[in-house]
């Protein structure tokens, strides 16, 4: 069969490599599994049901879910065959932004995972017209159930309306709009197509590795409202690879050992806190065996993935192996053929050393723009490179521009942000290449990505941050004047402010407190600190919990024009402020001076 659209890649799974558990979740601690054949009857239901309900070619609709789970799956090709499009959202998101999201979508149908997503989005519903109605998958008392619309299109009667409508989607037809957020905070809703997506799993396939398994198995965690991991979904549909939902992130070192998947993909975050796992029971593990650990580390610190080693050094290998790194790759399962790693950059000693342990990991590059993956690196000494992202995948062109942007043409690359034709003729060059805002390299065809054009940031878990609509949030508080947020690549957000020292001195004048009258003392005091801490805790509120600012420093100069940390239009100079304060910053993130 010819696949052209993303819902023949579950047909494409039926008839080659069907599978007894196609996609499986864990409810009520025990692994409930779908089989292909049962998956494409209850995507066929879905798709009845919604017919049966009124629901058209081109509705909206809304998911947005806890956890990753079964029923996005089936609700997601149950909408594609009748031609509907999917609006996935963040389950964190604030209140502000989903009613914002819906109108701007038009959005029909909302379907959420559980009571507080209900509470959450029921709260806004009065304030979008379109939205009709807020089904749960989780019984929620009062709520309309995801179960109402199997239950409509359990009989068959429909079905050939479904097949009938099926026949009119088109590859080039819209299929999904994502928001993303933009510079200002204002979510951009990313357009893809059937073929978008589509042409970037068939483009990325041949860097998928061989597994020794007969019947390989995918552990996923990283939200499926996110391009990357909805489109390793569709890639493991097509290569008939069983997916299975880890639970959430404190349960995933027990669902490796349970599923024991021969692949998976991660943000550098979560890496960082399996290597911090393992180091602290490595450190105080005491005597010997810590010593042990410590040589395996020091081992395999600068390890080349395909380089040449010296005999000396595959001998002590093999010991460090038997005694430290078979430990590792049982704590992932014991059956990982690889890694694969996007969203921010992962560090390069982790990278290193996880090779070396024989856990590879291969980054790769993309935005929701590109639908998502531009480039990835593979298992083959001229497809990888520590600290690169690899090479274009199939169909993809990468080239950089005078000033070293990155710039994208390929089918992968979005129809455009919906509703707002002027941002999306922004981010194309006139001869049709998308620009990343990204700063990149090539060498010998492999990207290295080297520095950010826009504010715009990533965390380290690969939360994007729009800093400058947080900041002015907070400089609401008339305690602070000026406040930069800051976290590239980092766990989380934290900012460095300038206190409004007029009306800090009034406030404790009210409150007859006593402030130190050096300002170098004054940012460094408990009440003026425990203050701010209110104030961050109020703004905190009406963001999403990944942008929330997490820890601050205050400092003790005002930031001005005359002093060069603004510029005439009074945006903050950004470099400027981060090398003038490069120690406060240090301390924000529990680092020290000479690290």
């Amino acid at each position: 069969m010819k696949i052209t659209r993303l819902f023949d890649f579950l047909e494409h799974q039926l008839r080659n490599s069907p599978r007894n558990d196609s996609i499986a979740m864990k409810k009520n601690g025990e692994w409930q599994t779908i089989s292909t054949n049962e998956y494409v009857n209850k995507a066929n239901a879905i798709s009845r049901g919604f017919l049966k309900l009124g629901v058209k070619h081109g509705d909206k609709i809304a998911i947005a879910s806890t956890t990753n789970r079964t029923e996005w799956n089936l609700l997601d090709i149950g909408l594609q065959q009748i031609g509907c499009i999917s609006v996935p959202v963040y389950p964190t998101i604030s209140p502000r932004d989903y009613a914002y999201i819906f109108n701007d979508s038009e959005v029909k149908f909302a379907f959420v995972s559980d009571s507080d997503l209900f509470e959450k989005i029921s709260s806004i519903k009065a304030e979008v017209p379109s939205l009709v109605s807020v089904y749960t998958f989780d019984h929620v008392e009062g709520a309309p159930n995801l179960n109402e619309i199997f239950d409509l299109g359990s009989d068959a009667e429909n079905q050939h309306e479904v097949e009938a409508v099926k026949a009119q989607v088109k590859p080039e037809d819209l299929v999904t709009i994502i928001y993303t957020s933009g510079t200002t905070g204002r979510p951009k809703g990313v357009m893809l197509s059937h073929h978008n997506i589509l042409s970037n799993v068939i483009g990325s396939n041949p860097r998928v590795p061989k597994f020794p398994s007969e019947k390989p198995k995918a552990l996923s965690f990283l939200p499926l409202c996110h391009i990357f991991e909805r489109m390793l979904i569709y890639l493991y549909t097509y290569n008939g690879i069983g997916i299975y939902y880890a639970e959430n992130m404190e349960s995933i070192g027990e669902n490796l050992k349970e599923v024991k998947p021969d692949v998976m993909t991660v943000v550098p975050r979560l890496v960082e806190k399996v290597y911090a796992k393992i180091y602290d029971k490595g450190a105080s593990a005491g005597g010997i065996k810590t010593k042990i650990f410590m040589w395996a580390i020091g081992l395999v610190e600068n390890y080349e993935p395909f380089g040449q080693q010296s005999l000396s050094w595959k001998i002590k290998h093999k010991i460090a192996d038997t005694l430290v790194f078979k430990k590792w790759r049982e704590g992932v399962g014991g059956n990982m053929t690889c890694m694969v790693s996007g969203s921010a950059a992962l560090s390069p000693r982790l990278n290193r050393m996880f090779w070396g342990a024989g856990i590879p990991i291969l980054e790769g590059y993309g935005l929701t723009e590109t639908s998502p993956v531009c480039t990835v690196n593979s298992m083959s000494k001229d497809g990888f490179g520590i600290g690169m992202v690899g090479k274009p995948i199939d169909g993809v062109e990468v080239k950089i521009a005078p000033d070293g942007e990155i710039l994208i043409k390929g089918p992968n690359v979005m129809m455009g942000y919906y509703n707002n034709p002027e941002m999306t003729k922004e981010v194309m060059t006139d001869d049709g290449y998308f620009k990343t805002g990204d700063i990149g390299e090539l060498h010998n065809g492999n990207l290295k990505i080297t520095d950010r054009k826009k504010e715009i940031f990533k965390t380290s878990g690969g939360k994007y941050i729009a800093p400058q609509s947080i900041e002015n949030d907070f400089k609401q508080s008339r305690f602070i004047e000026q406040i930069m947020v800051l976290g590239e690549g980092e766990k989380m957000p934290s900012a460095l402010i300038q206190p409004s020292f007029e009306n800090v001195a009034a406030w404790a004048k009210e409150q007859n407190i006593s402030l130190p009258p050096s300002r170098e003392e004054l940012v460094k005091h408990k009440e003026l600190i425990d203050l701010i801490q209110k104030e961050i805790d109020l703004f905190n509120h009406s963001l999403g919990h990944w942008e929330q600012i997490k820890t601050f420093r205050l400092t003790p100069d005002e930031w001005s024009i005359e002093g060069g940390q603004l510029t005439p239009t009074l945006k903050l100079k950004r470099r400027v402020l981060m090398e003038k304060y490069k120690e406060l910053y240090k301390e924000l993130y529990g680092r020290y001076a000479g690290e």
